[in-house]
């Protein structure tokens, strides 16, 4: 058997940066409380409203996709820190986009779960 230490030491790196960056963020961000207790929400309603596994999958797919934009978010405002802590227009639009982007992640999640439980939350109550 070939020896790969080399290049398993290069993915060993990668991996061990990207946890730390999930680390960065989870701890730096108090939205990210919001967000992990809006996932575990819907996950218990998916567990209690006995959602397919489609639908399952497609709500995973909303939670990663709103925590994936609040990371890029985050990571885009630890960049305009180190840029400048003055303000600058420029900087500013960026930010607001980014935020902008995790709002447009977040109603997408938003109208997903009302399509996904609004039928079966409906029936419940009539």
């Amino acid at each position: 058997m070939c020896d790969q230490g080399p290049d398993r030491e290069h993915w060993r790196r990668k991996f061990g940066h990207a946890f730390r960056g999930v680390k960065t963020a989870f701890r730096g961000q108090s939205s990210f409380f919001v967000h992990y207790f809006f996932a575990a929400a819907v996950v218990a309603a998916a567990v209690v409203l006995q959602v397919s596994l489609v639908e399952a999958s497609v709500l995973l797919l909303c939670i990663a996709g709103v925590l994936v934009a609040e990371m890029f978010n985050t990571a885009l405002e630890h960049l305009a820190k180190a840029v400048t802590e003055e303000y600058h227009p420029a900087v500013k639009a960026a930010l607001d986009v980014g935020s902008g982007g995790v709002l447009m992640a977040a109603v997408g999640a938003v109208l997903v779960g009302l399509l996904i439980f609004g039928p079966r939350l409906l029936a419940l109550l009539w």
